[in-house]
């Protein structure tokens, strides 16, 4: 079992991230609250990894909290969601909210989430209820910044990081036109030039409240 990771962040486009480790390049899925504390790239990091081995793929997911990853494997021990699923639900709402909703017992911000209809939020409440109790969301670990590469044509900058972000959306479960819509809104309510992550960070809260 690989169980954490350390290296140097190469490349970030969500869901995925590429990280240096000792030369070796590992492919490593990340839910986009991770996306959102990552570094940038040329920077070390370490994350908290699970390793899924199938058939016909072996699959690493990173998270900056520890305890997001005990939450991603109480989800993918719920009947019928895998870790597609639980990275997409990780994605889609705030661990905290997502705590909040089951302790709750509230399906309302779990069916905004792509891939998760009406029963699929009653099964999660009622299997993670009590699973929840011990989980307590802890603060970010520790990275260090080592500085980022410079931004060179701006428009060409933005351009990219628009597409990263549709292309997230895209990859979280939602429709071609729902994320260029989200992203396009984003666009316009933030900063010129802000990053993939703040596009998307802005595109999911419009879309799942």
């Amino acid at each position: 079992m690989i169980g954490r990771l350390t290296g140097e962040l190469l490349e970030k486009q969500p869901p995925q991230l590429l990280l240096d480790v000792n030369g070796v390049g590992y492919e490593v899925e990340a839910s986009m609250n991770t996306f959102y504390k990552l570094p940038q790239t040329g920077a070390r990091l370490s994350l908290h990894t699970h390793f899924v081995v199938r058939e016909d793929a072996q699959l690493l997911y990173g998270f900056i909290d520890r305890d997001e990853r005990t939450l991603f494997r109480a989800l993918i021990k719920v009947n019928g969601v895998g870790p597609k699923m639980a990275l997409s639900i990780l994605s889609g709402i705030n661990p905290d909210a997502f705590v909040r909703s089951v302790h709750d017992g509230d399906t309302t911000a779990l069916v905004k989430v792509p891939g998760v209809g009406k029963k699929t939020a009653e099964r999660l409440i009622v299997e993670m209820k009590d699973k929840v109790k011990d989980i307590m969301l802890s603060d970010p670990a520790e990275f260090v910044l080592d500085g980022g590469m410079p931004l060179e044509m701006e428009q060409a900058v933005n351009e990219q990081a628009v597409a990263e972000a549709e292309s997230a959306l895209l990859a979280l479960g939602y429709k071609p036109v729902q994320a260029t819509k989200a992203v396009a809104a984003a666009e316009k309510a933030l900063a010129v030039g802000a990053p993939s992550e703040e596009l998307i960070r802005h595109a999911l809260k419009s879309m799942v409240g």
